[in-house]
C-alpha cells in the first residue's frame, strides 16, 4: 500500500459489502433460483465497481487494483479448469454407463431408511481418500443424487447428505488443498492440525448421521420399493449395465489417492470413459450422435458432445430420463463466469485493503479465546461471503490472526482448526462463492435448497466456538506465549492441554 493512500473507515471499507448484500438479495427474491444465470455475476460486478471507487478515493492507483483483480482471477484458475473437466467427465461417464451402472446398483443396495446415512458416509470415505470433495461430488455424488430422487427422497436432503460427507472427508485428509493451506497459513504441520481438528469434526460429523438417521427413520417408505423395478428395467433395457465399468472410477480414485494432481487425473477418468463408451455402449453412441451408421463418425461426434455440450439418453421411462442429462463443459460456464466475477470484487476489495481493515476492527472485539475464535469463525464466514472464495476465506484470516492467537499464548493449531471448522465447511453454503455455485451446478440442486440439510457444514462452526468457551482442548504455549512471538519453532515442543 503506497504512502498516498489513506486508511479507510469501517463504514466506508463496508460499502461495497453493505450495497453486494443489498443486490444480491433483491436478487435473491426476484429471480430465485435463475440468479446464477447472470444477475448475481452483474451484481458482483457493480460491488467490484463500488469498491474500486472507494479505493480510488483513499489515493489507491487504478493499476494496483487491476493486478489485485488478476492475481485474484489467476488464483481461482485451477478451480475453474478442474470444473470445466469435471464437466466433461460426467458427460463422457454418462456415455460409457458408468453413472448409469452407479444407480443400477445402488438401487439394488440401498433402501429409504439407510440412503441418507449411506450417501454421507461414503462420500466421507471417497473424500478421505481423495481428498477433494469437488471430484467426490461430481462423480459419486451425481451418482447417489440418482438413486437417492429414485427412492423418492428430496434433492435438497440427498444432496445435505452428499455435502455433509464430502466436506468431512476434504477436511480431514491429508491429500486435500485446504488441509494443508490451514496450517500453513497459522505456522502449524499438518498432522498436528488433523489430530486437532478431529476433536470437533468427529463430534459435528457424529451429530450430522444423527439426524440423517432420524430423518431416514421417520420418512413415509410408501410405495417406494415397488417403483424401483421400472427404473431398474429402464436402465438395464438401455445401457450395458456391468461392475466392469467402476474400474474407470477406481482408476480416478487411484490416481488422486497416489497425488496425481486434479487435472491429469479427471482428465484420465473423461478419456477412459470415452473409451468404454467405444466399447461397452455403440448403440448410445448411435442415439447421442444422431447417425445409425459409420460408426467411427458417430462415436467422434459423441464423444465430442459429450465433453462439451449438453446430451440426453433417452429410455421409456420419463423420471430415468431426467437423471440421464448432462450439460458438459457448456454446462459449467454460468459456474465460471460467476468464479471470474467474484475473483474481481475479491481482487479489489484485498489489494486495496478494504478486506483488512473489516477484520481489524474484528479483532478488537475478541477478548478471551471463546470470543476469538468466535471472531475468526464470524471472519471466515464473511470472506466466504463477500470474497467468493474458499482460500481467501482462510488465508486472510489465517495471516489477520496469527500474530493474535501467539500474544494470547494459543498455539497456531487452534487458528488452523478454527480457519477449516469455519472457513473451508462454510463456502459450499454461499450460492456466489465459488464452492456453493460449483457444487449447485454440478449436483444440479440450488445451494439454498441443500443448505438447511448440510448439517455437518452447519454445525461445524458452532463445534469449534464451544470447544474454545467451554476450554476443551485449547493447546497453550507453556510459557504463556506472550514471550516467544519469535521463537515459533522452539515453542511448538511445549504443549498442554
Amino acid at each position: 500500500m503506497g504512502t498516498s493512500t489513506r486508511r479507510p473507515g469501517l463504514f466506508v471499507a463496508l460499502i461495497p459489502v453493505i450495497f453486494l448484500t443489498l443486490l444480491i438479495s433483491i436478487n435473491v427474491f426476484i429471480f430465485g433460483d435463475d440468479a446464477l444465470s447472470g444477475s448475481n455475476q452483474i451484481v458482483l460486478i457493480l460491488s467490484a465497481a463500488v469498491a474500486a471507487i472507494v479505493a480510488i478515493r483513499l489515493g489507491h492507483k487504478w493499476e494496483t487494483l487491476h493486478k489485485g483483480i488478476v492475481k485474484s482471477i489467476g488464483s481461482a484458475m485451477a478451480a475453474i479448469l478442474i470444473l470445466l473437466l469435471i464437466g466433461s467427465l460426467a458427460g463422457t461417464w454418462l456415455l460409457s454407463g458408468i453413472v448409469p451402472s452407479m444407480i443400477y446398483y445402488g438401487l439394488q443396495i440401498l433402501n429409504p431408511t439407510i440412503f441418507l446415512v449411506a450417501a454421507c458416509v461414503v462420500s466421507a470415505i471417497v473424500s478421505l481418500a481423495t481428498g477433494s470433495s469437488w471430484s467426490t461430488v461430481a462423480t459419486l455424488g451425481v451418482a447417489l443424487l440418482g438413486i437417492g430422487r429414485t427412492l423418492g427422497i428430496p434433492e435438497g436432503i440427498i444432496g445435505g447428505a452428499i455435502i455433509s460427507g464430502a466436506y468431512f472427508g476434504d477436511k480431514m485428509s491429508p491429500l486435500s488443498d485446504t488441509t494443508n493451506l490451514a496450517p500453513a497459513m497459522a505456522g502449524t504441520d499438518l498432522f498436528t492440525h488433523i489430530r486437532y481438528m478431529a476433536w470437533t469434526t468427529v463430534p459435528s460429523i457424529l451429530i450430522a448421521l444423527i439426524i440423517f438417521t432420524v430423518i431416514g427413520l421417520t420418512r413415509s417408505q410408501e410405495g417406494v420399493i415397488n417403483d424401483i423395478e421400472p427404473v431398474l428395467a429402464a436402465i438395464d433395457d438401455t445401457f450395458y449395465v456391468s461392475p466392469l465399468l467402476f474400474l474407470v472410477p477406481a482408476l480416478v480414485i487411484t490416481l488422486i489417492v497416489r497425488k496425481v494432481p486434479a487435472l491429469p487425473a479427471l482428465l484420465a477418468g473423461t478419456l477412459s470413459g470415452a473409451l468404454f463408451a467405444l466399447i461397452f455402449q455403440p448403440h448410445i453412441i448411435y442415439q447421442v450422435s444422431g447417425m445409425d451408421n459409420n460408426f467411427h463418425i458417430a462415436a467422434y461426434i459423441a464423444i465430442m458432445k459429450s465433453m462439451y455440450s449438453e446430451i440426453a439418453v433417452i429410455t421409456d421411462h420419463a423420471m430415468v430420463n431426467s437423471l440421464l442429462e448432462t450439460g458438459g463443459m457448456r454446462g459449467m460456464l454460468n459456474t465460471v463466469w460467476l468464479i471470474i466475477c467474484a475473483m474481481i470484487f475479491g481482487g479489489i476489495m484485498e489489494s486495496s485493503g478494504l478486506l483488512r481493515r473489516i477484520t481489524e476492527s474484528v479483532i478488537t472485539l475478541a477478548h478471551n479465546t471463546g470470543s476469538l475464535v468466535a471472531s475468526t469463525a464470524g471472519t471466515c464466514i464473511f470472506f466466504n461471503l463477500t470474497a467468493s472464495d474458499q482460500y481467501l476465506a482462510i488465508v486472510v484470516p489465517g495471516r489477520m490472526f496469527a500474530d493474535t492467537y501467539k500474544k494470547r499464548g494459543l498455539k497456531p493449531q487452534n487458528l488452523s482448526r478454527t480457519l477449516e471448522d469455519s472457513g473451508t465447511v462454510t463456502s459450499v453454503l454461499v450460492p456466489w462463492n465459488t464452492c456453493g455455485a460449483t457444487q449447485a451446478t454440478v449436483l444440479g440442486v440450488p445451494t439454498l435448497t441443500f443448505l438447511p440439510y448440510a448439517f455437518f457444514n452447519l454445525i461445524s462452526p458452532f463445534m469449534t466456538i464451544i470447544f474454545a468457551y467451554l476450554n476443551i482442548r485449547i493447546s497453550r504455549f507453556t510459557n504463556g506465549g506472550r514471550k516467544t512471538e519469535d521463537g515459533r519453532r522452539r515453542t511448538e515442543d511445549g504443549s498442554n492441554e
